[in-house]
């Protein structure tokens, strides 16, 4: 029963989803909103949406440890499966927006957020003030689409059934994505004890990859389409709405704050904060995600998702996998990096 109310829950978190977004996006076009703004706002809050359906639902019921970890573990999982899995299809073109405003601004709140949880709770004034922040940048976000559409611009009315079905949509979207994350959390919790797994692995794992399962299709469908700037820009919105939103919000909601386990602090959120710190050397490779560069990121998740499997069964070789990845494989992928940019920049001189 429960492994039915996990797929079920993740069939209403993918469909409500798949609504919320298309109803938003058509709604946000038909006022005239440029599309780099709505990928950045809409469809990128959109596809959170599960997210924030999971983690509010997880912070009421008391299961705090597992609304964090699925902030933690989706940010983790945009940025090294979705971008990496989308760069193999097809090297990801980077806008320079991204670069200059976007990406340092997800690396400061993963920061920011490290910086709130030293004293292991994220209580509801530092949820407040990543909402507060979030609503800071939307109405940036809106008035630089204001600016971009200019006076000029066609207002691109629709008729009233239109605009009527696409708020159906949005509204049956919200509702699928309550039920579904109530379905999800549910199970998942009921997995974690019979699993003898905490609540804190399977949200940083199973809940979150099944919550980005719209980021998933999002971004790979965006860039076999040739929108390639659609689909990073995707992911970054998506981790940015889930510090300041998902996480902001559930620090609100929940009775007691989340609660930070010192493990949390020194591997978890690190682990978050040096995967949004190495998105900006990547991207700065020319404006351009390589194959290489997936590669990396896709088998870092791996490596990533192996070091918590083992951490969970407390397996005899974890202490040599972490050797492994601190001294060989994290340093190489920094030289790697390092040439990278130093051809990008030879490239450029020269070109």
């Amino acid at each position: 029963m429960s492994v039915l109310l996990f797929v079920a829950g993740l069939v209403a978190l993918i469909l409500g989803a798949d609504a919320l977004v298309k109803g938003a996006s058509n709604l946000a076009a038909s006022f005239g909103i440029p599309s780099l703004i709505i990928g950045l706002t809409v469809v990128a809050f959109g596809t959170s949406s599960p997210e924030l359906a999971v983690s509010i639902g997880a912070a009421w019921s008391g299961q705090t440890t597992m609304a964090l970890g699925n902030v933690v573990g989706s940010n983790v999982f945009n940025v090294l499966f979705i971008l990496g899995v989308s760069a193999l299809i097809v090297p990801m073109v980077v806008s320079r927006q991204l670069i200059r405003l976007d990406v340092p601004l997800m690396i400061g709140l993963s920061i920011g957020v490290w910086v709130l949880a030293l004293d292991g709770r994220l209580g509801w004034i530092d949820g407040g003030v990543l909402v507060l922040v979030l609503i800071a940048y939307f109405a940036f976000l809106i008035r630089q689409g204001r600016h971009e559409r200019g006076d000029d611009a066609d207002d691109g009315a629709r008729p009233p059934r239109q605009l009527a079905w696409n708020l159906v949509r949005v509204g049956v979207g919200l509702a699928l994505l309550v039920l579904g994350s109530r379905w999800l959390v549910s199970s998942a919790v009921t997995f974690a004890e019979a699993l003898g797994v905490s609540e804190l692995v399977i949200g940083l794992t199973i809940v979150a990859a099944g919550t980005s399962l719209p980021e998933v299709v999002t971004s790979i469908m965006a860039a076999m389409k040739g929108e390639r700037d659609i689909a990073v820009g995707n992911v970054v919105g998506s981790n940015l709405f889930n510090i300041m939103g998902v996480l902001g919000l559930a620090a609100v909601v929940a009775p007691d704050g989340l609660a930070v386990t010192p493990a949390v602090l020194r591997f978890d959120l690190p682990v978050m904060m040096a995967v949004a710190i190495a998105c900006l050397p990547i991207f700065f490779t020319g404006g351009v995600i390589s194959r290489l560069e997936g590669g990396v990121l896709f088998g870092y998740y791996l490596a990533y998702t192996a070091y918590l499997i083992l951490a969970a069964s407390h397996h005899e070789a974890l202490p040599a996998f972490s050797g492994a990845m601190l001294w060989f494989v994290g340093p190489l992928t920094v030289l790697g990096l390092v040439v990278s940019l130093r051809r990008s920049r030879t490239a450029t001189s020269t070109g």
